[in-house]
């Protein structure tokens, strides 16, 4: 996938971050403190930063959360969004004390005139608003009309929003429409996606436990972003919030999107495999962590396919019987046994990088 495929989106700045307009798409996330504990939520949102989280989302329940949010957004370092229901007086609030942009769900604030303060406040700093639709909440009358939670529904509700914001000279518009199920998310989005330029972020809502999450998410998002759709993404996941940043990270290396270091392919194993490779890929995924750069490293465990796929990447190992090669730019560079083959992958890598050699050079 190559940024120039992407759908063609308006773009809206969160702080410092662009997001739409062929910006590189985004990775975020939510907090899973309580906002009121400042100290542990400005904590959360660093530690989720050095696992490679652009922008970072916080739940604000109540007046004590909103109020809270000024002074993490003084200390955060990525773009802070306020995750609103029910009550606009929290965005105001939220507005007021600093946040980059507002997440606001259809159906949960219906007075207009709360609807037309709220944009107005946002559009006076800036601010953002992304209208949030998720199938666990639809708008009542909408579910009603359509027999249950469909693709058509939510695309319908989240229009619908957009024109509300957009009768207030309202455009500074991001849309997610989320569901459980993917391929009701999909089509969703895809309506959408015909149906405005407005930028859109991805996600597959309450995914699960990180082991079907994972891959449902990676489906449904991964999916969207190979047809050029969507500018931002969250991964939700029952577990640490840097799990979903990480998982959000892969899913952008995997379809061309995102260039954040070294990309490794590696074999499943099979009987044909005579030297130790899930031990082999897991120490050279350890020694390359926080390595920059774009290059692939294939580690091969036998001689059907791994010559061709270490040839085919920029460094590689290829197995044979307690010993292996080495490969350098599709060339054997040598022959080491089992024991010394990550020292000698990750010496040649290092070589290379030390001597400016970037991949396809």
């Amino acid at each position: 996938m190559n940024n120039s495929d992407r759908r063609k989106s308006r773009a809206i700045k969160l702080g410092t971050i662009m997001v739409g307009g062929g910006a590189p798409v985004t990775v975020q996330t939510m907090t899973k403190t309580d906002t009121r504990d400042t100290i542990a939520t400005i904590n959360e949102i660093r530690r989720l930063r050095l696992s490679g989280c652009d922008i970072i989302r916080l739940a604000v329940p109540d007046i004590s959360a909103a109020e809270a949010l000024r002074p993490i957004c003084e200390a955060s370092p990525i773009p802070v969004i306020a995750d609103i229901h029910f009550d606009h007086q929290l965005a105001l609030t939220a507005i007021k004390n600093g946040v980059h942009g507002l997440r606001l769900n259809p159906g949960n604030i219906r007075s207009e005139e709360k609807v037309r303060e709220v944009a107005a406040a946002a559009l006076d700093r800036g601010i953002p608003i992304r209208v949030g639709v998720n199938a666990g909440s639809l708008d009542p009358e909408i579910k009603a009309r359509y027999g249950g939670v469909t693709a058509a529904a939510l695309a319908e509700s989240a229009l619908n929003e957009v024109r509300r914001l957009e009768k207030y000279d309202f455009n500074l518009i991001k849309i997610a429409v989320k569901a459980f199920d993917i391929k009701t998310m999909t089509e969703a989005v895809r309506i959408v996606a015909s149906e405005c330029d407005y930028p859109l972020h991805l996600g597959v809502t309450e995914s699960g436990l990180p082991e079907d999450g994972i891959i449902r998410s990676s489906i449904g998002i991964g999916s969207l972003l190979l047809q050029g759709i969507g500018d931002t993404i969250r991964v939700s996941l029952t577990g640490d919030s840097a799990d979903e940043v990480m998982t959000g990270i892969r899913i952008l290396k995997s379809t061309g999107l995102r260039e954040a270091g070294p990309v490794i392919v590696s074999c499943p194993t099979c009987g044909r495999c005579q030297i130790p490779l899930q031990k082999i890929a897991r120490e050279v995924q350890k020694r390359l962590e926080g390595v920059s750069g774009s290059f692939q490293v294939a580690v091969m465990g036998c001689a059907v396919n791994g010559p061709g796929e270490a040839e085919q990447a920029d460094f590689g190992i290829a197995g044979g019987k307690d010993s292996g090669l080495i490969f350098r730019q599709g060339k054997i560079i040598r022959t080491l046994p089992a024991d010394q083959l990550v020292d000698g992958l990750i010496e040649e890598i290092f070589k290379s990088l030390n001597q400016g050699c970037k991949s396809g050079e």
